[in-house]
This record gives structure tokens, sequence and C-alpha cells, in this order.
């Protein structure tokens, strides 16, 4: 599956839940302090959706 496919049905950009998975994957990080981190940057996720990205 071509990689701009991955992506289509998500409300924000590719670049955004790429770095929430890597810094779920890469640190010892929960979910909620991924969302506290993208809303330090002005983006409104909830911890379900980056369940589903992980």
């Amino acid at each position: 599956m071509p990689r701009n496919l991955l992506f289509e049905r998500h409300l924000l950009p590719r670049e955004i839940i790429l770095c929430a998975v890597r810094w779920y994957l890469r640190h010892p990080l929960s979910y909620q302090v991924v969302v506290d981190l993208l809303a330090e940057r002005d983006f409104a996720v909830d911890r379900s959706s980056v369940h589903r990205w992980v």
C-alpha cells in the first residue's frame, strides 16, 4: 500500500502522526504524555487516537 494512502483518512498531517508515534516508541512515554506534548504544539488529540496510530 502506498504511503499516502495510509494517512488519507486522518485529520492531522502525516508528519505530526509520525512524530507522535516516534515519541511513544522511542521514549518511555504514556499516551497521555504524548497528547500533552502535542497540545503544547497546538494540536488537539485524544489518547485513543494516539493508541490507534501506534
